[in-house]
């Protein structure tokens, strides 16, 4: 199945390359795979993976292992951000 991988800010730095500029990646997944599934192979700090969310509704920390992944699905990650 595909699914869009988007990651923010500093997270782009743990992107392929080719990918780094838009932030946006298209993958091919299992069926049945988790967010922490597709995270981890990305080597993200888990102190990093602060806001998450799957077409655009926030997966809080607890539910990331366990949140299944369909078709189509687009998965958005940030960091923690601060600002004034």
């Amino acid at each position: 199945m595909d699914i869009t991988f988007k990651l923010f800010a500093t997270l782009t730095d743990y992107l392929p390359p080719s990918a780094r500029r838009s932030n946006v990646m298209n993958m091919e997944v299992d069926d049945g795979v988790t967010i922490t599934q597709v995270i981890e192979p990305f080597g993200l700090p888990e102190k990093l993976v602060h806001l998450v969310l799957v077409n655009g509704t926030y997966i809080a920390p607890e539910d990331r292992a366990s949140k299944v992944l369909v078709d189509g699905d687009v998965l958005a990650i940030w960091p923690p951000i601060a600002g004034g």
